[in-house]
């Protein structure tokens, strides 16, 4: 099957302080091979470990929630470095970042960031799950600062709906984009270490399962992560629909199906409630809004928190160290 292509009409942003743009295209001239090089490498590595889709679209988020989308989460300088946060526990894909960088600086030396080979990277893999494709603007540089400290404001699987829209409003982002965002669970997996609470120890006293999962859907749960059990067996987080980019996690999420606690939290409140359900409607997608259009449209507005870009920052030569 072949995605759509969602055209952007316009995008070109002025961002930060107004020393520099991002535009689609910005390597057309002086680096004409970097989107087709990292669609390559990230086509190689889906097919090698199909899992791969979801952990560069998680990477993308979690570069971009601190610091800005700047390649800051890809530094290895130590035990500080950002990467080491417990807000990316396994966070993954970085070893496909530094294959697409190789290459790229084998051809155009000092051309391409890495941050933008994250984003690019990101939207190449939701098209290899069968996701909508986009255009993708570029031109950011890398950041100069790494340190897990900075990763304290990072959403947590156990946030409220509150603080979970407070979050994301922080970085810009709406209540509409939280939902959005939260709907790319829609493909991957995730560990039995973030369900131990929600299924065991969700209410204060220390017992008890997060009311908000269906009957029918609590038993398989904890038989996929009983009590005192492996931590690091995997679940899919959107069941039924774990490798195709579609917007399936929503329903599960209305009906009590969610996997992570932070995405049965979008029930809990009327506006992210009502958003789930306008996706959801018997007339959509012939009326109503276009879940995938709306999608590319949040994942490319977060694509420019904080970015570097003009004089700003550096165009590293590795992506896990600084020049």
């Amino acid at each position: 099957m072949v995605p759509f292509v969602l055209p952007l009409l316009f995008f070109s942003f002025l961002v930060g302080n107004s020393k520099g743009l991002l535009q689609v295209g910005f390597y057309s001239n002086t680096c004409p091979q970097a989107e087709s090089t990292v669609r390559a490498v990230v086509r190689d590595a889906v097919l090698s470990d199909p899992n791969m889709a979801a952990v560069l679209l998680r990477l993308q988020f979690h570069d971009c929630f601190v610091e800005g989308c700047d390649g800051s989460i890809l530094i290895d300088n130590g035990p500080q470095s950002e990467k080491q946060a417990f807000a990316h526990q396994g966070v993954r894909g970085f070893g496909v970042i530094e294959r697409a960088k190789a290459q790229l600086e084998a051809s155009c030396p000092g051309v391409v960031s890495c941050a933008d080979i994250v984003t690019l990277a990101a939207r190449d893999a939701i098209v290899m799950a069968n996701g909508p494709g986009y255009q993708v603007p570029t031109g950011r540089r890398d950041g100069l600062v790494s340190n897990l400290s900075l990763a304290a404001d990072m959403p947590e699987v156990d946030d409220s709906i509150q603080v979970l829209k407070d979050k994301f409003l922080k970085k810009g982002l709406t209540e509409k984009d939280l939902v959005l965002l939260s709907a790319a669970h829609t493909i991957g997996t995730t560990a039995c270490f973030f369900m131990t609470k929600r299924l065991y120890n969700f209410f204060p006293n220390g017992v008890g399962s997060d009311p908000a999962i269906s009957p029918n859907f609590l038993p398989e749960l904890k038989a996929r992560c009983p009590k005192n059990g492996d931590v690091n067996a995997r679940l899919a987080i959107d069941e039924g629909s774990e490798q195709r980019f579609d917007k399936h996690i929503l329903n599960n999420i209305r009906e009590g199906f969610a996997v992570l606690q932070s995405d049965a939290r979008l029930n809990d409140d009327i506006m992210t409630r009502n958003i789930i359900d306008s996706y959801l409607s018997p007339l959509n997608p012939l009326f109503g809004p276009s879940f995938e259009a709306d999608f590319v449209e949040s994942i490319v507005k977060m694509g420019q928190i904080g970015v570097k870009t003009g004089f700003l920052g550096e165009i590293r030569r590795v992506c896990s160290a600084f020049n």
